[in-house]
């Protein structure tokens, strides 16, 4: 095999992988569309006497009549046949590769540019900054590792305010990446923040530029699972790219509130909204949520009565999106109320929901509801309820 510099002879120049000339004809007679289509790999920092492998199966109709000509080096001349084939670059440059495809009576064409590197340009190497917050927010030291995970807190929630709507400010840091010798520096860091969407538009999902810079600020980021993608350039013109996961837990706690009392044959209800996402799509999905109630056993308008039966009595339920209820605490005893960390005055209730109960074949995910519900007489002072969120 052999390959033809175009242009001068350049030994590094930036990485530019277009789409151009892709032209496609419909074949009135069938009603079939023919289209070249192809992709080639490897598909970045490409250096002189690299052997490029060509794919050409996503051309229609993929239903085996086409023929396809490879022309490597611009000169209309067919270099190779087939829909699979190899092409190796003996030069650097910029090189234009043409895909015919027919069949037999319609012709269409695709064109690529490929870029070649010399040998003695190196490639980057991306690396985006792995950490934990210092503390969950209960004061225990969460777990690390390849990752970030941010515990989003707020301590005291006003107690009419009972929607979780807080975000996280995430800091991204690529300073130790590497420019790939000591005599390049990186020209562009890019951030994709979003690896469902293509916001430029260029056929590859992961990177966008939604962020630049070495060190960047993520705003606005609600409770949840996500992965982003770091692409750097160096000043040689070749790439490298990375993606990590970014894990935003999330815990809330309303204190000292009180649950008025059912004097009307009506349980009383305070209603928590609670937003989960379980979404297998995105990566975005939920491990648990908790809801953590503390309250007096008895307290200064307690009816007196004695006996367990006439300590205070409060409840949490679980209502998914459409209202259906999912779980409750109501078959807690007493003597598990007061068990684990609960002081001989209060009464501790916990409502584990696991992931399985908020995946598309249960109860979905979406805005849930956490009630707080009082069946007894008698108000009740609430000492605290936290409502946690935990996606790692």
């Amino acid at each position: 095999m052999k390959a033809k510099l175009l242009g001068l002879g350049l030994t590094s120049l930036l990485l530019l992988t277009s789409l151009a000339g892709c032209v496609f004809e419909d074949d009135g007679s069938s009603g079939t569309m023919l289209e070249a289509v192809f992709s080639y790999s490897p598909s970045e920092n490409i250096q002189e006497g690299t052997v490029v492998s060509f794919d050409a199966s996503a051309s229609l109709p993929n239903d085996g009549t086409l023929t396809f000509r490879w022309d490597f080096d611009a000169d209309d001349s067919t270099d190779e046949t087939g829909k699979r084939v190899e092409w190796r670059f003996d030069n650097a440059g910029e090189f234009v590769v043409k895909l015919s495809i027919s069949d037999g009576t319609k012709t269409s064409t695709q064109e690529r540019t490929v870029t070649v590197y010399g040998a003695e340009v190196q490639p980057p190497s991306a690396d985006i900054s792995s950490f934990s917050s210092d503390e969950d927010c209960t004061g225990e030291d969460p777990d690390t590792g390849n990752y970030i995970l941010i515990w989003l807190c707020p301590e005291d929630k006003e107690n009419n305010d009972r929607r979780i709507d807080e975000t996280a400010t995430i800091p991204l840091d690529a300073s130790e990446s590497e420019a790939g010798s000591n005599q390049d520096y990186i020209s562009e860091w890019r951030w994709d923040l979003d690896l469902n969407d293509d916001s430029d538009n260029d056929g590859d999902m992961e990177n966008d530029a939604d962020l630049s810079g070495e060190e960047v600020d993520w705003s606005d980021v609600a409770p949840g699972e996500y992965e982003v993608s770091l692409t750097i350039v160096n000043g040689g013109g070749m790439t490298d790219s990375t993606k990590m996961k970014v894990y935003v837990n999330y815990a809330a706690f309303w204190k000292d509130f009180e649950i008025g009392g059912n004097t009307s044959n009506s349980a009383v209800d305070i209603n928590f909204d609670m937003p989960v996402v379980y979404d297998k799509d995105s990566g975005n999905t939920i491990r648990k949520a908790i809801g953590k109630l503390v309250y007096p056993q008895q307290d200064d308008d307690w009816v007196v009565g004695g006996g367990n039966n006439n300590n205070n009595v409060l409840d949490l339920y679980a209502f998914n999106e459409d209202d259906d209820e999912v779980a409750n605490t109501t078959s807690t005893t007493d003597d598990q109320r007061d068990e684990d960390d609960c002081d001989g005055d209060s009464y501790c209730v916990n409502l584990l929901l696991s992931s399985y109960m908020m995946t598309d074949t249960t109860n979905g995910d979406g805005e849930w509801t956490l009630t707080l519900r009082n069946e007894r007489f008698n108000d009740v002072q609430v000492t605290s309820l936290g409502i946690f969120l935990e996606y790692r």
